[in-house]
């Protein structure tokens, strides 16, 4: 069965210039940021899920320090 391909950008900020590295099920990808680029669609789903869990990070971070 093939595995369907999607497009992704990791945008470059000034904090995070370095590439994204990410491994599924033994298969490594190194993505590099500002270009746009084409993985599986599991890999998408991974880098989405590592986002929400930074921004949960973030929340939860500004939640404690305002307390």
């Amino acid at each position: 069965m093939a595995t369907k391909k999607v497009k992704i950008k990791i945008p470059r900020t000034k904090a995070d210039q370095e590439d994204v590295f990410v491994s599924v099920n033994m298969e490594t990808y190194l993505i590099k940021r500002g270009v746009e680029v084409e993985v599986p669609d599991y890999v998408a789903e991974v880098i989405q899920h590592q986002e929400e869990m930074f921004e949960n990070i973030m929340i939860f971070n500004e939640e404690k320090a305002s307390n």
